[in-house]
């Protein structure tokens, strides 16, 4: 006799409000998506489940923040894209924040082949493939990279080209920093380096200095997503985890809402 396993349905699960580290405007709801890598399937799943939230709870100014690493390593970075592109949750406020992995895309989209190894090593073969343009890990050659750079400017969309250009670096609402990787402890908001917004990691997240404001950020992959009294960390690695995580926050208190 043979036995079917009957695949299990994807599914949210949401966590129960908790005190949080910081406040938000009153009035105000934050919604802050982490790392999807073009897991498209999950974005979608998510993007309904903040809607139902925003119907089930009491009325709220309602803003999404998208903490960046749109990009690489999924399958559909194209799709990803295209879906921000069409402007999704009309009722809410949407903020995309660039994450490096952008920075990679758009440094070899603007003809800066010296990152194209670095970039389709980590996850570049996945997003040209999205594309429509096959590429191979370990391509160097620079004629090769040249090619694909070309490529990829041919069919990229002029809407995903502007959306690229308009990514922003962070933002701030009320006692939060909305940021991809992290800031530089000790540099005033004004002083940091694009560099840090969107590469930093062991001087940031090893630091238990106050920032002036509570650092809500991706780009470091966690099992479970980390509160603690000067950051918030919401990457847990949805491209191979299935687990894409959005952080909502109200007055003084958080809660989680994520695919499982």
């Amino acid at each position: 006799m043979r036995l079917f396993m009957r695949q299990r349905e994807p599914a949210i699960r949401r966590s129960e409000w908790s005190a949080a580290p910081a406040r938000v405007p009153e009035g105000a709801r934050i919604y802050a998506i982490g790392d999807i890598h073009g897991r498209l399937d999950l974005l979608q799943m998510l993007a309904a489940a903040v809607e139902e939230e925003q119907r089930l709870l009491p009325p709220a100014r309602p803003t999404i923040v998208f903490v960046g690493d749109y990009v690489d390593r999924g399958p559909d970075s194209f799709g990803v894209i295209d879906w921000l592109c069409q402007r999704p949750l009309p009722d809410f406020e949407r903020v995309h924040l660039r994450g490096n992995h952008e920075q990679w895309f758009e440094d070899f989209l603007g003809g800066d082949i010296a990152v194209g190894p670095s970039w389709l090593y980590c996850g570049g073969v996945q997003t040209l493939a999205s594309y429509g343009v096959r590429a191979a890990l370990g391509e160097d050659d620079p004629m090769r990279l040249r090619v694909l750079q070309a490529d990829l400017a041919a069919v990229l969309p002029a809407a995903h080209r502007a959306f690229l250009r308009g990514l922003e670096p962070c933002r701030e609402i009320g006692g939060y920093l909305f940021v991809h990787a992290g800031i530089r402890p000790g540099v005033p908001l004004a002083e940091q380096s694009t560099d840090d917004f969107y590469w930093i990691r062991d001087a940031f997240l090893l630091s238990t200095s106050e920032h002036g404001r509570v650092v809500v950020h991706g780009h470091t992959i966690t099992n479970e997503a980390q509160i603690c009294p000067n950051r918030i960390g919401i990457d847990t690695g949805a491209f191979t985890t299935n687990v894409l995580t959005c952080l909502v926050l109200e007055a003084d208190r958080y809660r989680l809402i994520q695919t499982a």
